[in-house]
């Protein structure tokens, strides 16, 4: 390795004549043919490489696969991060084509910054730039993967009442022209509903408040279904078995019926209690249908509010909405061992915000929560006014963090996640929105059985000079 070729790397264009010497003499040329992986992310750290020739990709696990971050030439360094910090790979390396590299040590590199202004700057800008551009695709992929997770949950809780009403309309067809003919028979007995109001009202005013009827245990039922299906086998209802069950369930009792048919002919009296059993059961259905309408409605409503589409950046907004609209988007996510308590106070006014970022914060913190609980707990969301500011918390009874963790939990990429499963931006994300977007506060508290992040927001954005 010719000293001139030292001098002419960036990294090294500083260097004295000495330094040169004792730098090429603590280093080594290593040749790699294409595929080879020069380092893995996760392993220790080692030696600083300098690309002299040939072109390296640089890949970090991102879910059950691998994304590339960059790709590095000739002149440039890799492996810095792993020897100023100590820490692991960040990253696994792989040559693209037949390459050479300078390998130098870890103590050989430390002289090389101590003894190099030129180096030490040099280098400091090549971590900065690379963490900067890092952290920005990262980000990008971090915002992609939430959009997905939301996506994936917004589907589950659509599905639901899609299902809902699905089945109700199917079985509200089915069910109409039973309806029909038991209204006809009525006619053909010479019954009009107008001078039986009674009918009507078992009909319908009592089937649209399925909520009001009381609970029976199993054996009264059974005791009032047999009781029902006797009494209507004796008026010569056919198919009583079937009719019985369906009234008592939707609330009707024996003496109901009785009372309700008392003026009727008996001759009439199968298809009254038939019209009125389909009447009940499409009552009962198209109840159904507005329930699972309603519910549709509510989460699409929930995603515009929670997206702000349409509105201007920063507006006035209701902090408990936004974190309704983030619990129920979330709703998939949240296991069924998993209780939120929602703890809002009545005095927070609404604040001058960026309001689908702070609602990226919610969802990071209740996501992280839900995460920490392992599928069984509690969490908590809290607000609140402290002084000028008002106070948000979010905070579970789980196993807690240790000192080293809580002390790291705002930096960027650090992560307690395996490999690929996190990149450690969630929570340094939403520091930023909550510190530089909104001058406000973030902080965290946490011992065994206890964490709570705690929000701090002004109400009021100061603006700069326009």
């Amino acid at each position: 390795m010719s000293r001139e070729l030292l001098r002419n790397l960036p990294l090294f264009a500083g260097l004295t004549p000495a330094d040169l010497g004792l730098l090429e003499e603590a280093s080594h040329e290593v040749r790699l043919e294409p595929g080879a992986v020069l380092m893995t992310e996760g392993s220790p750290g080692g030696s600083l490489y300098v690309i002299l020739e040939g072109e390296f990709e640089i890949r970090k696990r991102s879910g059950a696969g691998q994304v590339v971050i960059a790709v590095r030439g000739a002149g440039e360094v890799i492996g810095e991060m792993s020897l100023l910090d100590g820490s692991p790979r960040t990253a696994t390396v792989c040559a693209k084509r037949a390459s050479r590299l300078l390998e130098i040590d870890q103590r050989a590199f430390r002289r090389l910054i101590e003894s190099s202004p030129t180096a030490t700057l040099s280098m400091l800008h090549t971590v900065t730039s690379r963490l900067r551009h890092t952290e920005s695709m990262l980000r990008q992929r971090e915002t992609l993967a939430a959009l997905g997770t939301l996506s994936a949950g917004l589907a589950h809780e659509l599905n639901n009442p899609a299902a809902a009403l699905k089945r109700a309309a199917a079985q509200a067809r089915e069910l109409l022209p039973r309806w029909q003919q038991a209204h006809a028979g009525l006619h053909e007995a010479g019954i009009e509903e107008a001078d039986y109001p009674e009918l009507g009202t078992l009909a319908f005013v009592e089937a649209t408040e399925p909520g009001d009827q009381p609970r029976l245990d199993p054996l009264a039922r059974s005791d009032q279904e047999e009781a029902l299906q006797a009494w209507l086998e004796g008026k010569g209802m056919e198919n009583p078995w079937e009719t019985a069950p369906a009234l008592v369930g939707s609330g009707i009792t024996p003496e109901a019926v009785a009372s309700a048919t008392a003026r009727l002919p008996d001759q009439a009296v199968p298809a009254a209690v038939a019209w009125i059993s389909a009447s009940r059961s499409l009552a009962a259905l198209l109840h159904e249908v507005s329930i699972s309408a309603e519910r549709i409605s509510d989460i699409v409503g929930a995603v515009r509010s929670y997206t702000y589409l349409d509105q201007a950046p920063v507006q006035q907004i209701d902090l408990h909405r936004g974190l309704d609209d983030t619990l129920l988007l979330l709703m998939s996510k949240l296991e069924p061992g998993i209780t939120v308590h929602r703890e809002y106070s009545k005095d927070v006014p609404p604040i001058e915000a960026y309001g689908s970022e702070l609602n990226q914060v919610w969802t990071n913190l209740i996501a992280n929560a839900s995460e920490a609980l392992g599928g069984q707990g509690e969490i908590w969301v809290r607000t609140g006014v402290e002084g000028a500011r008002v106070l948000v918390e979010i905070c579970d009874n789980g196993p807690g963090m240790p000192a080293e963790v809580r002390e790291r939990i705002f930096e960027p990429f650090f992560t307690t996640k395996p490999p690929g499963q996190g990149t450690g931006l969630g929570l340094h994300i939403s520091y930023n929105i909550v510190t530089v977007h909104h001058q406000g506060q973030m902080t965290v508290v946490s011992r065994p059985g206890d964490t709570c992040f705690r929000v701090q927001l002004p109400t009021q954005l100061e603006r700069g000079p326009t």
